[in-house]
């Protein structure tokens, strides 16, 4: 079985900074890609940062300049540097990671973190 644990977040205020991370665990064989999604209140979840096992990335543009994600591959963790925030920032941020458990064929399986609340507001 594997594991994806978050922490960070909390209250942030306008303009502030705040790092996220995302530690999986369990039996994993190689981890092909992580995301990091954020549900604000009454509104979809959204992918706001993707990195592949080959350190390419993606944003939203509403966060691009602002946010970076990095993988830490040889520890299986992954960090979401947020900086200068907005209040639009706010929501559950979730962890996802595209894992296969064992060699073979076969497809690898998204796996999710519990979320994390990160609420931007002075």
């Amino acid at each position: 079985q594997v594991q994806l644990v978050e922490s960070g977040g909390g209250l942030v205020q306008p303009g502030g900074s705040e790092t996220l991370s995302c530690a999986a665990s369990g039996s994993i064989f190689r981890i092909y890609a992580w995301g990091w999604y954020r549900q604000a209140p009454g509104m979809q979840r959204e992918l706001v940062a993707a990195i592949t096992s080959t350190g390419s990335t993606n944003y939203i543009d509403s966060v691009k300049g602002r946010f970076t994600i990095a993988s830490v591959n040889d520890k299986n963790v992954v960090l979401l540097q947020m900086n200068n925030l907005k209040p639009e920032d706010t929501g559950v941020y979730y962890c996802n990671a595209d894992i296969r458990t064992s060699p073979g064929v076969g497809p690898s399986s998204d796996y999710w973190g519990q979320g994390t609340q990160v609420t931007v507001s002075s």
